[in-house]
This record gives structure tokens, sequence and C-alpha cells, in this order.
């Protein structure tokens, strides 16, 4: 019964990894709906800045911000991100595919790339593809903190403001409902006014006059920046919750499959069992025979 006593231990293998898969789904179940939350109180403070910033562009015409200006330069820029831990599917392959496509893309047409890496996943492929990294930050946890985010995100946008960067491109995972999330590689700067515009007329706002304090200039410079903030801030929440969401998908089928191995697993050692008893009851009615 030497194969017996080697599927039994197989089994209860398998059984174990069942018990710690069924219970990283239950955390992640838990978590994600921290993290859904967080991702719905974080949209209307975004959508009311993109309003205030597209009604205050067009109070304002005469002044434009840099981040609305368009540069020429052969450097572009990249926020990717992306979770700190695995065990998520394909949710970060998905996203770093993407992020490979648009880089292939640019390098085409002579562009080169700046990186900023926002979680380990992302942070480690970068590296291991050679591209330059100017700024990262990893392990924010369940909960993201815009005063960690602005750091490394700012090292991008004051190029921008210089005039080195051509263009930012904000590349995540958007949460579309639990069992779905999709990549997204979006243009971050230049801020384009029509899309601001565009938005503020899907969402029903209309124009205010403004009187502006201490002057127009220094309300859209901080305004703006503060746009940007929240995209970015966005970004990492949506992405923090397709991130739940995919690890609670993953689990339920690793907990299925586990389960569906036991009963395979089960099946054969029964097989085995009945086998090795068969074969001991042919060797005594045998025996007995020749007796």
């Amino acid at each position: 019964m030497a194969a017996g006593k080697e599927i039994r231990t197989k089994i209860k293998s398998v059984e174990n990894t069942k018990k710690i898969t069924k219970a990283m789904e239950m955390v992640a179940a838990s978590k994600m709906r921290k993290a859904q939350d967080r991702m719905r109180h974080a949209r209307p403070y975004s959508d009311k800045v993109r309003n205030i910033a597209s009604n205050l562009g067009q109070a304002n015409p005469e002044y434009t911000h840099a981040f609305m200006k368009v540069n020429e330069s052969s450097q572009v820029g990249f926020i990717v991100v992306t979770t700190d831990k695995g065990l998520c599917g394909g949710l970060n392959t998905n996203v770093l595919r993407a992020v490979t496509a648009k880089l292939k893309e640019l390098q085409g047409q002579g562009k080169q790339a700046q990186m900023v890496a926002i979680g380990s996943k992302g942070l480690g492929f970068l590296n291991r593809i050679g591209a330059p990294v100017v700024s990262q930050v990893t392990q924010l946890g369940d909960t993201p903190h815009l005063d960690r985010l602005i750091g490394p995100v700012k090292v991008l946008l004051d190029q921008y403001a210089q005039g080195k960067l051509s263009a930012v491109y904000l590349c995540y995972t958007k949460f579309i409902n639990t069992m779905k999330q999709e990549p997204v590689v979006e243009p971050l700067l230049p801020l384009s006014a029509e899309q601001m515009r565009a938005d503020t007329k899907e969402s029903g706002e209309h124009g205010w006059d403004y009187i502006y304090e201490p002057d127009a200039q220094s309300v859209i410079d901080e305004l703006l920046v503060r746009y940007v903030e929240a995209l970015v801030y966005q970004a990492v929440a949506e992405n923090m919750a397709s991130e739940q969401s995919a690890r609670m998908v993953a689990m339920k089928a690793a907990t299925d499959n586990a389960g569906n191995l036991i009963s395979e697993l089960k099946l054969v050692y029964n097989k085995t069992r009945q086998a090795a008893i068969t074969k001991e009851l042919s060797e005594i009615v045998g025996g007995a025979a020749a007796v």
C-alpha cells in the first residue's frame, strides 16, 4: 500500500492548500467591499474638481496653465500603477502588457520614456525590461494616502511644466465590476480643455462666474495641480478595488480546483485500495486451492 500512502499524503496536502485559498478568498471579499466604498467615495471629489477646472478654464481664457500647453519633446512619462502582492490572476500582467505595447508604439515614433512605479510588481517588471524609473512608491497597504503619492508623481509633473516631457500617461486597472477589470493607458498630461468641457456637459453642470482671491492665475495653478493629483489618487483607488476583486475570484477558482483535485485523488485512492484488497483475496484463494 505504498502507493495508497502516497496518495493519502497528497490528499492531505491539497486539503491544507484548500483551507488557505478559502481563507484568502474570505479576506479578499472583506477588503474588496472596503476598497469599492473608498473608490466610490473618491469619485464625487474628482468629478467636482474636474467640473470646476473646466469652468475656470472657460472663464479665464487669456491664461493657459503649463499642464494645458502642448510641449515638443522626445521624452514621455508613464505613471504605472500595479499591486504590491500577487495571487490576483492576470491583473498585473494585463496592465503591464498594455504598457509594453504603448512603449513600443512610442519608441517607434522616436520617443523615450521615463517611469514612475506605484506598486512592487510594476517596479520589478520595469527593472527587468531596463526602463528608466525616476521615482517609485511601494507598500501602500490597503488604504492609499495622497501624501505618499504626491512626491513620486510630482517628479513627472515638474518635468512636464518645464517642457521636458511631451506627454504623461497614467496606466492602471479600471474597476468595472467584481468579475471584470479593464487595463487602461490614458493620457494624463497635457490636460485637454475639450475633454474637461465634455465631462462637464455629460454631468449636467453649467458654468459659473467666479470671483478670484487672490487672483485667477494663483487659483488656476493650485486647482489644476489638485486636479491631476485627484486623477492619480482615483486611479490608485480603482486599482486597489480591482486587485481585491481579482484576488477573490482567483482564490475562489483555486478553492474549487482544489476540491475537484481532492475528489479525483480520493477516487484514485479507492481504486488502488480495492485493487490491493482484490489481489490479497486472490492470493488467499489461490493458496487455499493449492493446499
